[in-house]
């Protein structure tokens, strides 16, 4: 399996002439050339993670291409017809297979409300837990895809879930918020706390490439 980060929280799997993509929201530049796409995930309504414009796209160019995502997003994204997924339910989409977790969007202010928001295991190696911190039971999770810049991160958290987690390699995501030199300082935390456990951080820009 191979996964292409793109901008921000958007990544795009491939497997055996197969394609699945996560979060392409308002960051994200147009996803093109996709090929044999069998689902598109969103963990959560906020925009960063899903628009209409990217939906519609991806919709035209795949008709019948199933959307998934919890009920927050069935909500916000009432103009399509998104396919409620819950944590602890698993799901196969080709030759991907996905089980999801969480329930709940990390706390950005009390003021705030907090929404819906599904982590995914896909084909028990990549973890990716929208904007959580929620730890996949009984996974050994080969590649964490863990946030690293948000409103509701601080990084000292960020490091302690990649801790938690274990993963045997991380890199960082939801990072469109961040200057260049707040990434590295970002990256470099990461790489920190996945070393504690023996696992190594991959360095990952957008339209770059790695093997799950």
């Amino acid at each position: 399996m191979r996964l292409t980060k793109h901008e921000h929280a958007a990544l795009v799997l491939v497997e055996s002439g197969h394609s699945l993509v996560i979060d392409p929201g308002s960051f994200t530049s147009p996803l093109e050339g996709l090929v044999g796409l069998v689902g598109v995930v969103l963990t959560h309504e906020h925009p960063d993670h899903w628009t209409p414009e990217h939906l519609t796209r991806l919709q035209d160019a795949h008709p019948g291409v199933p959307i998934y995502g919890p009920e927050g997003v069935v909500q916000a994204a009432a103009g399509f017809d998104i396919i409620a997924v819950h944590p602890g339910d698993r799901l196969d989409l080709g030759p991907f297979h996905l089980d999801f977790s969480g329930g709940e969007h990390a706390v950005i202010h009390e003021s705030i409300p907090v929404v819906d928001n599904v982590g995914v295991l896909v084909n028990d190696s990549l973890y990716y837990p929208g904007d959580s911190y929620t730890v996949p039971k009984h996974a050994k999770v080969k590649l964490l895809a863990a946030p690293v810049g948000a409103p509701w991160l601080k990084i000292g958290d960020a490091m302690d879930y990649v801790l938690a987690v274990k993963p045997e390699r991380v890199f960082a995501t939801h990072d469109m918020t961040l200057s260049v030199a707040g990434k590295k300082m970002g990256d470099a935390r990461l790489t920190w706390a996945v070393e504690q456990n023996g696992g190594s951080f991959v360095d990952l820009q957008p339209g770059d490439t790695v093997d799950v």
